[in-house]
């Protein structure tokens, strides 16, 4: 079979998996391997977005509808990562061959420093990637799967976040229990710890908060709110078109509790590369930002082939 009709067999095998999937919990299996991870239901709904009592870029609090999605149940770990990232370990993993799409997705750099900072492999968040990375992993299991992963907007990771609450936190308003729900800078060791460890939030998603914080797609724009002031906005994306800042939820590891309620945000910044020898700097990796990882996202509703290539093959934007 060659190349073309073989992508095209999978993505006909892709269209028949949407139309038949149910909206409900399921596990994905990365094929010929004993890799998978789980993926949450996530339901539409409508939530108010952002505290009134937090930071200026938490506000104004508006409404927002949100369609309905799946959300990994944890954060991605290295365990899965590393397969990206290495090619000679995915072909060890995968019993010497992987399909020719699959080969064709770029992979990141090889990175000069251990990527774990000495902090765990198996079990363990993935970390220190760029945004890049990040939609570049989306796209590899795109290749593997057939299935379109990408990564939250602001709006979708606040909502499955809240999970139904209004509150700080998901669990309540008493930083006294953020402990028993999240790695952070009073209980972590100044470390990541094996996912799911700690309690779920209501809709069974682990370590949103603490651990580490988590890419989304957005633009970081202090005074976004602001737009929506008064109306409701539905699926809101700030579709970036620059390479600083972007938006990072959930706080981690190494921060406080104030910094890991549901409605605080976080902007990337050059300063995460400060290390970094090349010139120009590396579009993959950030190795001062041993603090950041993804969780993946799945739209109930699938956008068209075209829009999926956009999203994945967007050009990087050189950095400094």
């Amino acid at each position: 079979m060659t190349k073309t009709k073989l992508f095209l067999s999978s993505f006909l095998m892709w269209h028949i998996a949407y139309a038949q999937a149910p909206f409900e919990t399921y596990t994905q299996q990365i094929q010929n391997t004993d890799l998978t991870f789980t993926m949450q239901a996530i339901p539409g709904g409508e939530f108010d977005m952002g505290s009134a009592e937090g930071n200026p870029d938490e506000q104004p609090v508006h409404k927002v509808k949100i369609h309905p999605f799946w959300m990994s149940t944890h954060e991605v770990t290295w365990d899965l990562y590393e397969l990206f990232v290495y090619r000679d370990f995915e072909l060890s993993r995968s019993g010497g061959s992987v399909a020719p799409e699959v080969d064709a997705v770029t992979r990141p750099t090889k990175p000069y420093l251990d990527m774990t900072f000495g902090m765990g492999k198996e079990g363990h968040p993935a970390l220190a990637m760029t945004q890049y990375n990040a939609i570049q992993f989306c796209k590899w299991l795109y290749a593997r799967t057939g299935i379109f992963y990408r990564l939250p907007t602001e709006a979708e990771w606040e909502y499955a976040c809240r999970a139904g609450s209004g509150t700080a936190y998901y669990f309540g308003d008493e930083e006294s229990a953020l402990a028993d729900y999240a790695w952070y800078k009073g209980n972590s060791g100044n470390r990541t710890n094996k996912v799911g460890q700690k309690k779920p939030n209501a809709w069974g998603l682990y370590d949103m908060l603490g651990n580490v914080a988590e890419w989304t797609y957005d633009q970081y724009i202090a005074d976004y709110y602001s737009r929506f002031a008064g109306e409701t906005a539905e699926n809101p994306v700030a579709i970036p078109d620059k390479l600083y800042p972007h938006s990072i939820r959930g706080g981690s590891f190494e921060d406080g509790a104030s910094d890991l309620r549901s409605a605080s945000r976080l902007a990337s910044d050059p300063s995460w590369k400060q290390m970094d020898p090349q010139i120009p700097k590396s579009n993959w990796w950030f190795p001062e930002a041993p603090f950041i990882g993804i969780r993946l996202v799945r739209p109930l509703n699938p956008p068209s082939e075209a829009e999926i290539r956009a999203y994945y093959d967007k050009a990087p934007i050189e950095d400094y």
